[in-house]
């Protein structure tokens, strides 16, 4: 049974539906007639992390409230090549319609949800989490970090208005870290404050002023290990900077809290899923 979806994922379908279909499905609707009642079932065709089942099943109610979804598996499970995730019953019409939205959202997310597992999985043993960006597709970006979620990943902030992150503009703009967490805190928005540094003399200057987070930019594992013996816990690390599965288990090591990784979202490998047709009826 499907829950409630946020209102900007409910948006997103539709929008999808509405690129794909247009003014109708041609094929589907000269071919197939109005009456006729379909079965089938969606299969993974690869090992890994399955995320977006209801969303998937909101696709198919979307065009038609009577058709059955039911899931086998959960999101967030992890399953082999070949395991049947789902089965779908109802009009072959709006079955065969929304087959494409559906399996484009299942696919993504879980590619994002099984990259996300692997970035946990090699950071295991250490305490670093792992967070996404906000490298996420346009219009997308709940479901991209609900992916990450599944994957047993983290999120960082979900947009420009849930936390304050001072980059490297707006240091340069503000013409230091100092004046840049004044002009922050001035603004009394009682909001979290994070701050990026790219030396270990920005790292000094960010803990002198309290801030509750720090992001090391693409720094060196040496220079990580460092600001970490130099933050002696006064605020969480946040290591950033092109981390990769090659990677990240050494940037881990380091002893910082988090490590941002964009790939996470910005280049997932699409999740292979088919919907095998097993019957008309």
């Amino acid at each position: 049974m499907i829950t409630a979806l946020p209102v900007d994922v409910s948006t997103s379908i539709k929008r999808a539906l509405q690129e794909d279909i247009g003014s109708g499905d041609a094929t589907t609707d000269s071919i197939v007639p109005p009456g006729a009642v379909l079965r089938g079932r969606i299969v993974a065709k690869q090992s890994g992390v399955i995320a977006g089942l209801e969303v998937a099943e909101a696709v198919f109610h979307e065009i038609q409230t009577d058709v059955s979804f039911k899931s086998l598996v959960k999101d967030g499970a992890t399953v082999s090549d070949r395991t049947t995730i789902a089965e779908v019953r109802g009009s072959a019409r709006a079955l065969l319609t929304g087959e494409r939205a559906a399996l484009n959202f299942l696919g993504r997310m879980s590619g994002i949800a099984t990259l996300t597992r692997q970035f946990v999985d090699a950071v295991s043993g250490t305490h670093a989490q792992i967070l996404d960006t906000r490298k996420t597709v346009p219009g997308l970006r709940t479901l991209d970090k609900l992916a990450v979620k599944l994957g047993g990943g983290e999120n960082h902030r979900t947009g420009l208005f849930d936390m304050i992150l001072i980059k490297d503009n707006h240091i340069d703009f503000a013409g230091s870290i100092t004046r840049a967490v004044e002009r922050a805190r001035d603004a009394a928005t009682g909001l979290e404050i994070e701050v990026e540094t790219r030396t270990l003399d920005d790292v000094r200057e960010a803990l002198a002023l309290g801030v509750e987070r720090i992001l090391l930019d693409n720094m060196t594992l040496d220079t990580m290990r460092t600001a970490v013996e130099l933050t002696s816990g006064r605020a969480k690390l946040e290591a950033s900077g092109n981390v990769t599965l090659d990677t990240v288990v050494e940037v881990a090591r380091t002893g910082v809290d988090y490590i941002s990784v964009g790939a996470l979202t910005h280049s997932p490998k699409v999740f292979d899923v088919s919907l095998e047709w097993a019957e008309t009826e």
